[in-house]
């Protein structure tokens, strides 16, 4: 015959104690996986950049383009 446990059964939303050791742990490997994440974010960041100045020279080029343009179009 199967033993009884004695008392309540345990409750599946009940929170589970966790150790200091454990809980150490756990927070370095967070820190660890924060750590490449905030490294990736800076990268994309960062070519992001580069992109935007091509953009703003682009966007300076057209406007000489256009202001040679009026210009032109006065002269002839």
């Amino acid at each position: 015959m199967e033993k009884r446990k004695r008392g309540r059964p345990k409750n599946p939303d009940t929170p589970v104690r966790i150790t200091t050791k454990d809980l150490l742990a756990k927070l370095e490997r967070h820190e660890a996986e924060c750590g490449l994440r905030l490294k990736n974010i800076e990268q994309r960041l960062n070519e992001g950049s580069k992109r935007f100045i091509r953009l703003e020279q682009y966007i300076w080029g057209l406007y000489a383009a256009i202001f040679v343009t009026a210009i032109a179009g006065k002269l002839f």
